[in-house]
C-alpha cells in the first residue's frame, strides 16, 4: 500500500498526517513549535512528528514526505529561501529529512500547498485555472494556472497579501504601504476596532475578549458579528469590499474558474464576508458578459496544507 506523510510547519504547531494515495487521512500527530525555537529545535519537532506517523504503518510503505511551511521555497521544491515567521531561513529541511528517512522530501510554501490541496479533493476540485486567498493573521494567497502553480523565478510569486491596493494605505509589516494584508488581515481588523474605540466608538468586543482589544481572535468577530454589533460589521464590511474588489482585479489578471477564500478571517466570518465579495466580483462592467468566475469557500479547513503538501509529491 502507497502511503504519504504531509507536515503543515506553522509559527505555533507543527501538524502531520499519514495519507492515502487517494487522500485519506489515516492517522494524525500535532507538537507544537518551540516558542522562539531555533532551526535544530524546530527540525527536531518535524522528525518526532515523522517518526510518530511512521510508527503507525509499515515504513517500507511510505514513499514520500510532502512540507509546507509559512516561507518562501525556492522552485526546486528543496530550499526555504525566506521565513519571516519560524526560525528556518536557509536551513536544509529537506537534505536532513532525505538523509534520516530516505524518501522523497518535497518542500512547499503553506498557502501554495493548501491550494493544491483544494484543487485535489477541495472547494477546487477538477479546477485547472484557479486563485486562492487566504486572510488569517496575515493574508497567504496562491494561484495554479493550467493545473500548475504559478511559483515565478525564485519561487516567490503569488504573494497576493502583498499586492498594494491603496497607495496612501496603512503601514504593512512587510514595509510598504497599503497592502492587501494591511487591509484585511485579523491585525489590520484589529487594529481598525481599536482606532475606532479610541475615536468613543463603543463596541461588544471588549466584553466578549475579557476586557482586551490588542488580539481579536476570529472566534470574536464571529460572535460580533451574531450579535450585530455595529462597529465590527462596519470594519468587516470595509474588509470584504476591500477583498471583493481585489477578487476583481484578479479576476483581470488571471481570469480563473473560482477564487477560493480560506484562512482564519474567512473559516469565522465568511457567511458574512462572502457575499459582499462575490456580489462586488459580479458587479464588475469589463468582464461582465463572460464572468464565470466564481467565490468559493475553501472546503478542507487546517487538512489542505498537508494534503497539498503531499498532492505535491506525485507531480515530481
Amino acid at each position: 500500500m502507497n502511503e504519504y506523510i504531509g507536515i503543515d510547519i506553522g509559527g505555533t504547531k507543527i501538524a502531520g498526517a499519514l495519507v492515502s494515495r487517494s487522500g485519506r487521512i489515516m492517522a494524525r500527530t500535532r507538537v507544537s513549535t518551540p516558542e522562539g525555537g531555533k532551526a535544530k529545535d524546530i527540525y527536531a519537532c518535524v522528525v518526532r512528528a515523522i517518526e510518530e506517523l511512521i510508527n503507525t504503518t509499515k515504513a517500507a510503505s511510505i514513499k514520500g514526505i510532502g512540507i509546507g511551511v509559512a516561507g518562501i521555497v525556492d522552485t526546486n521544491k528543496l530550499h526555504i529561501l525566506a521565513a519571516p515567521n519560524i526560525a528556518l531561513t536557509g536551513f536544509p529541511m529537506a537534505s536532513f529529512l532525505k538523509r534520516r528517512f530516505h524518501k522523497k522530501v518535497v518542500l512547499v510554501n503553506d498557502v501554495n500547498a493548501g491550494l493544491m490541496g483544494e484543487a485535489w479533493i477541495g472547494a477546487a476540485r477538477g479546477l485547472k485555472n484557479v486563485v486562492g486567498i487566504f486572510p488569517g493573521t496575515g493574508v497567504g494567497g496562491a494561484v495554479i494556472a493550467d493545473g500548475r502553480l504559478l511559483l515565478g523565478e525564485n519561487g516567490a510569486a503569488t504573494e497576493l497579501g502583498h499586492v498594494i491596493v491603496s497607495i496612501d494605505g496603512p503601514l504593512c509589516h512587510c514595509g510598504n504601504h497599503g497592502c492587501l494584508e494591511a487591509l484585511v488581515s485579523r491585525w489590520a481588523i484589529e487594529r481598525d476596532i481599536r482606532l475606532a474605540v479610541k475615536k468613543g466608538r463603543k463596541t461588544i468586543v471588549s466584553k466578549l475578549n475579557n476586557g482586551r482589544l490588542n488580539l481579536i481572535k476570529s472566534r470574536i468577530l464571529k460572535e460580533a458579528l451574531y450579535r450585530h454589533d455595529t462597529l465590527v460589521k462596519e470594519v468587516m464590511t470595509k474588509a470584504a469590499r476591500v477583498l471583493g474588489q481585489t477578487a476583481i482585479s484578479l479576476n483581470h489578471t488571471f481570469n480563473p474558474q473560482a477564487i477560493i477564500f480560506g484562512g482564519g478571517v474567512i473559516k469565522a466570518c465568511g457567511d458574512f464576508m462572502l457575499p459582499i465579495i462575490a456580489a462586488d466580483l459580479k458587479g464588475d462592467p469589463f468582464f461582465k458578459k463572460f464572468n464565470t468566475c466564481k467565490c468559493l469557500p475553501s472546503k478542507l479547513g487546517d487538512d489542505a496544507v498537508i494534503l497539498g503538501a503531499v498532492r505535491l509529491l506525485f507531480c515530481l
